[in-house]
Order: C-alpha cells, then structure tokens, then sequence
C-alpha cells in the first residue's frame, strides 16, 4: 500500500511540474494546445493541461548583439571592413513565436546583410564624416524588415571602419597637408596685419616726430637690460640735425 501511494504522490508531482509554469514579468508565454497556438499568458502563474498543452517562453527586455565585421566596397571602389552593434526587442511576441523560425538569429543576418548594401551605396567620405545618417539608415531598413517578425530595431551604431594600409597612409597625408596649408595661411595673415600695422604706425611717426624719439627711448631701456660688454647706441638723425646746422654758421 505504501507503495502505491509513494506512485501516486510522483504522478501527482509530475502533473504539476507539468502544469503549473511561472512567467517573469519581462517574458511572455506563448501556449500550444494539441499544436495549435491558443493566445499568450504571464506574467505571473500559470496553468496548463498537462500533456496537452505547451509554452514557449518569449523574452521582451531589449537585446544587444554584434553585427560580425563585414567587407565591403563603397561606391568610390575602396575596400573596408565595418562592424556594427544591433539594438532590438519583440514587441508581439506571437509574431516572433509564429513567423520566424529564430528571430535573433534572422535579425543579426538581416543587419549584417543591410550593412553591406549600405555601406555599398556610400562613399567613403560620408561613411567616415556621416557616421549618423548612415545608422539612421541601416536601423530604418532593418527595422522594416523586422517589423513582420514582431521584432522592433530601435538603434543601430556603426563602431569600427577599417581602412586598407595604404588608403590609411594617403589620409594621413592629405591631413597633414591639409595641417600646413592652414599653418601658412595663418602666417600669411598674421603678416599682413603686422604689415597694416607698421604702416598705420609709419604714418603716426611721419606726422609726429616726437614719436620717433619716444621709441628711441624705449628702444634704449630695452638695450640696457642686456647683460653685454658693448653697447650700440642708435642715433636718429634728426636729433644730430640741428647740431650740424649749427657748428656750419659759426665757421661762416
């Protein structure tokens, strides 16, 4: 007798692990009745016909997955190998459940498939300096793909562009050349002013001559500091004018 009920207490068991099923809140659970696909249920407990019934659970939080470095050719015929990272989640987990087989794995194949055909109808300038409309534009393709699926693409980011060797050593070099144009145009400006400048400042001294002599002066502070054995003093020449024009008519 002790036997018997030792079976029926393990039936009973079994029928309830069978039975009673429990569903996070950030899942649902998709029930099979005899094959048939008889709605969703969770969060929370719940019940099925053993044996009858069964439930496949669907994740609903937002997955993150990378899309595998692709080798494309942009549409200047440069070859370079870009990878991605997919945002995405299900946002009717019966469509995921019913159309698709596996929908993550058919959502990484279809961004890494866009990927391509985008990258391929870019340049490679706007691939490097456009980075953002390029993501906006995987992230709409994808998404519309998905949307059959149940499936919702919120972002796509483009992470790395690798470029061939020598297209990297040619940018390099169209920067720097691009570092020195900007360098001799500032110079160049910066002479221009400093040419506008002294000519404002020759114009000030021709009609003052007493500037003349104060930047004599000041020229002569600044020589003073010097720690040097021999001090050059430059005379202007009209400071010597009147002394000459004198010495002349007392010999007269």
């Amino acid at each position: 007798m002790e036997f018997i009920y030792f079976v029926i207490a393990i039936i009973v068991i079994v029928l309830l692990g069978a039975a009673i099923k429990i569903v996070q809140e950030y899942e649902r659970g998709a029930v099979f009745r005899l094959g048939r696909f008889v709605g969703l249920r969770g969060p929370g407990l719940v019940f099925l016909i053993p044996f009858i019934e069964r439930m496949m659970k669907v994740d609903l939080r937002v997955i993150t997955m990378d899309v595998p470095s692709q080798e494309c050719i942009t549409m200047d015929n440069v070859t370079v190998k870009v990878d991605a990272v997919i945002y995405f989640r299900v946002v009717d987990a019966a469509d995921a459940v019913l159309k698709v087989l596996d929908y993550i794995k058919a959502t990484s194949l279809l961004a890494a498939t866009t990927l391509r055909n985008v990258v391929g109808q870019s340049e490679l300038d706007e691939l490097l300096a456009h980075r953002d409309k390029l993501n906006e534009k995987i992230q709409k393709v994808v998404d519309e793909g998905t949307n059959p699926w149940g499936v919702k693409v919120s972002m796509v980011e483009v992470k790395n562009v690798e470029l061939p060797g020598g297209m990297q050593r040619a940018m390099a070099a169209q920067a720097e050349a691009e570092r020195e144009r900007r360098a001799k145009v500032v110079h160049a400006e910066g002479e221009a002013q400093a040419a506008e400048k002294l000519v404002a400042a020759a114009e000030v001294i021709a009609t003052q001559p007493i500037a003349l002599q104060l930047r004599y002066l000041q020229a002569l502070s600044s020589i003073a500091t010097e720690r040097t054995n021999t001090i050059l003093f430059p005379l202007p020449i009209d400071m010597v004018t009147p002394f000459l024009s004198k010495g002349g008519a007392e010999k007269k």
